[in-house]
C-alpha cells in the first residue's frame, strides 16, 4: 500500500484539522458568524469518517484500488465487511453522511455552536468505534 495514499491515523488527523477550522471561526450569541470555516470543518470531518472506513477496509484485505469511490460504494462496503449482521453501523454512517456532508458541508445549514460541536462528537465516536 503506497504510504502517500492512506496512512494509519489519517482519520484522527482529519478530525484535528476540522477542530482547528472551528477554533478560528468567530462566534457571537452561540452562532458561528462565518459559514465558510464551518462548512470546511464539516467537509473535513466527513473525510475523516471516510478515511476511518478506508483504514478498516485496508486491514481487511481490500486494496487501495478497490476502495469505495461513492457513498453507495461505502454503504455496500460497510454492509459487506463491517455490518454484516448489524445495521446500526450503516445507519450511523447514513446519519453522518446527511449531517456532515449534505447538511453541514454541501448546504451549509448549521451555524449553531452546540449543533456543530455535537456533530463533531458523533463523528469522533464513529471513528473511534471503527478504529479501536
Amino acid at each position: 500500500m503506497p504510504k502517500h495514499l492512506h496512512t494509519e491515523g489519517e482519520a484522527f488527523r482529519y478530525m484535528e484539522n476540522a477542530r482547528e477550522l472551528l477554533k478560528n471561526a468567530s462566534i457571537e450569541d452561540n452562532l458561528y458568524l462565518d459559514r465558510k470555516p464551518v462548512r470546511e470543518a464539516f467537509g473535513t470531518a466527513y473525510l475523516a469518517v471516510l478515511e476511518a472506513i478506508n483504514e478498516v477496509l485496508l486491514k481487511k484485505g481490500v486494496t487501495v484500488k478497490q476502495l469505495p469511490k461513492s457513498v453507495e460504494a461505502y454503504r455496500a462496503a460497510l454492509q459487506k465487511y463491517m455490518a454484516v449482521n448489524n445495521g446500526k453501523l450503516l445507519r450511523e454512517f447514513d446519519g453522518l453522511y446527511m449531517t456532515l456532508h449534505i447538511g453541514g458541508y454541501y448546504r451549509g445549514l448549521f451555524n449553531d455552536v452546540n449543533v456543530v460541536k455535537e456533530s463533531m462528537k458523533i463523528a469522533d465516536r464513529f471513528i473511534n468505534k471503527l478504529l479501536h
